[in-house]
Parts: structure tokens; sequence; C-alpha cells
């Protein structure tokens, strides 16, 4: 199995729904910006909605970090848009919701389910160069943590832009990092 991790986000041209419109979005449109995918099963399911409204509460804070936010699915932007219209929890969503009905993304970044024609749960942190930085996988009846991505975004970030040093486990922005070297070896 090859790893995802430092590998290119596929080209992609997709449909797409936002703000009561829909668009075309493409890996041209991420380039230079620092990206989040955010695949889940299928649209008017159970455990989705309340990760999409958990990210959607985390939005703001993630748009302030400069991250993009695409949650995807197999469904068509149609759907989406009725699933907005009909769901008050979805309706609090503002970030791009991609239409992936061909599976397209979801076999890029090898979260498809065949037999089922839809996604699990994958997580993935882009950056402005268009490498995955972080990737998480789960079986589709575990839900995430839009507050333990934006932890993983912030360190992802500081690293990026703090050569030579790395974040350890918990770490939280403003907390101390660690330089690797010798001299730690056998330290910690």
């Amino acid at each position: 199995m090859e790893s995802i991790i430092n590998s290119r986000v596929p080209e992609f041209k997709v449909n797409a729904f936002q703000n009561g419109e829909f668009k075309t979005v493409s890996s041209d449109d991420i380039k230079g910006k620092w990206a989040l995918f955010f695949f889940y099963p299928a649209d008017f399911t159970f455990v989705c909605p309340t990760e999409l409204v958990d990210l959607a509460e985390k939005y703001d804070e993630l748009k302030a970090m400069g991250v993009e936010v695409f949650s995807v699915s197999c469904d068509t932007h149609f759907v989406h848009k009725a699933w907005h219209d009909a769901s008050d929890s979805i309706k609090k969503i503002k970030y791009t919701m991609l239409a992936d009905p061909l599976g397209t993304l979801a076999k890029g970044f090898g979260v498809y389910i065949e037999e089922e024609g839809m996604a699990y749960r994958g997580t993935f942190l882009v950056n402005p160069e268009g490498q995955v930085k972080v990737a998480e996988i789960q079986d589709n009846s575990i839900g995430r943590n839009a507050e333990e991505l934006v932890r993983k975004v912030q360190a992802a970030q500081f690293v990026a832009s703090h050569a030579g040093e790395v974040c350890p486990a918990k770490w939280k922005q403003g907390e101390d990092t660690l330089k690797p070297s010798i001299d730690l070896v056998g330290k910690l």
C-alpha cells in the first residue's frame, strides 16, 4: 500500500454547491492555498450532518488561517442543495460542498468504496504546493472532531514555516516545539 502523505492532489474539475449557488471547482482553484478535503459517505444520513456542522462551527477559524474547506461526497450538487434546503443543520454550512457522483475525487484520495458507490470518512490537508500533509481515513461508523482537525492544521502550518522544528503529541499553538538532534535521543 502506497502512502498518500506528500503525494500531489489529483487534477479534478467538479460541480459544487455553496451559499445557495452552484459553481465549478477545480484543482487550479487550490493552487497556492491550504485546502482541506473532508470526505463523507452521503447526504441525508446520520453521522454526516453531525460532522459537517462541527466543521461549520470551525469554518471561520479555518478561513482566518488561510484554509479553503471542501466537504466531498459522491452525491450530486443538486442533492447537496436539496439537503441544504431540507435541513436546519446543513443550512449552517458556508464552506463549499463538492459533488463527486462518479467517485473521481474519492478514488484519487483512496477513500472510494466501490461496492457502495460512496466514500469512507477521509480528511486530507493539502499545503499550498499541492501536497497532502495530513491524511486520516476511518470507518463510516466513526465521526470526526473538528477541534482536533484545527489543531493538526495549526501544527502543519507551524512546521511549514519553521524549518527544523516538529510538533510533539498534543501540541497546541503557542506551546514549545522540538528541534530534532542527537542531543534529544533517549532524553524525552
